[in-house]
């Protein structure tokens, strides 16, 4: 056996050699990702909502198509159109890993999915109740003096049930500067003790932690969105609202027509602004789409892209759910 090795490697080892160059170049990840343009994600088999209405048309969700920078990606990214370079540095917070704010965005993304089902459920006056607010911890700033980790939970501060941001904000910022304030977490689905020491910045008491919720809460008819392990992020949390709406009500805002759009929802329906709107539009431009609802504060990027493309599509700009709905139904 070992001498029909070394015979093979004899006569192969030059095509080895150039095999293992080329899969060491394309597994090489320099600190780059290559943003191009996404495409749709068709909602109609990803929202559920039960004996829900049935839409002609197609609601979908723009996203952005992120390549991996390697050597290959970022040589083609000089020579494909709409193939732009970006350092991981700008996607990432100061001294966050890609890998933790991925982590972090797929919180983003269940925010999103439940402020889509909260506020499409009270637009369409449908019954939904929130029971409880989570409040996790997505981002850690050096200057924090504690031992809270990444990602638990929030529990109470100072011996006071934490159910918002705000409430944990308003706490913080009645204690003075290194005032030492005990918080209970839940991590690994154990509730740990844990302290964080108040620092200032710009005069205001501050413990150094960003944090997102999400929410706990019954509604009738009960509904569900399902997204892959792979898609990350808020931004597709208008159209998941508008795709629930659309299941709740009778009367159908399609018209027909392929929507695709992007954008933020909180449960308010307010419509808040996202990255990476040209990526979106050329991508649903190549998926047909006959409008694209974007939100205001990225309205005039669009309108730029679309007029430097020469595209026919219709653009909307919404700054709320409810607004979405009226211009469509006015299609």
């Amino acid at each position: 056996m070992w001498e029909k090795i070394k015979q093979f490697w004899k006569e192969n080892y030059k095509f080895l050699i150039v095999l293992l160059i080329i899969f060491v170049v394309f597994q090489y990840e320099l600190p780059f990702k290559i943003y191009t343009p996404g495409g749709m994600v068709d909602l109609g088999s990803r929202v559920s909502v039960e004996n829900g209405y049935s839409s002609e048309g197609e609601l979908g969700m723009a996203y952005v198509t992120m390549v991996r920078g390697s050597l290959p990606f970022l040589a083609l990214s000089y020579v494909i159109p709409d193939w732009d370079i970006v350092p991981v540095s700008e996607l990432t917070l100061d001294h966050e890993t890609f890998e933790e704010r991925f982590e972090a965005d797929k919180i983003a993304t269940q925010q999103s999915i439940d402020a889509a089902i909260i506020s499409s459920f009270t637009l369409a006056g449908k019954e939904v109740s929130i029971e409880k607010e989570l409040v996790h911890v997505t981002y850690i700033d050096e200057r924090a003096k504690s031992d809270i980790k990444l990602f638990d939970i929030v529990l109470s501060v100072d011996g006071k049930e934490i159910k918002s941001t705000d409430e944990l904000r308003s706490i913080v910022e009645s204690h003075k500067e290194k005032d030492l304030i005990p918080i209970r977490v839940l991590r690994d689905g154990k509730e740990v003790d844990t302290t964080a020491e108040v620092f200032l910045l710009d005069g205001v008491s501050k413990i150094g932690i960003s944090m997102t919720v999400t929410y706990e809460y019954e509604e009738s008819p009960k509904a569900s969105i399902k997204m892959k392990s792979s898609e990350s992020g808020p931004s597709g949390g208008l159209m998941m609202a508008l795709s629930l709406y659309n299941s709740l009500v009778e009367e159908d805002i399609t018209k027909g027509k392929k929507i695709i759009g992007t954008g933020t929802i909180s449960i308010d329906g307010s419509v808040g602004e996202i990255g990476g709107i040209r990526y979106k539009l050329i991508g649903a431009v190549n998926q047909k789409a006959d409008v694209f609802l974007v939100p205001e504060a990225n309205y005039e990027e669009a309108v730029d892209v679309k007029n430097e493309k020469g595209y026919d599509i219709r653009l909307i700009s919404v700054s709320t759910l409810e607004e979405a709905v009226k211009e469509l139904k006015s299609l």
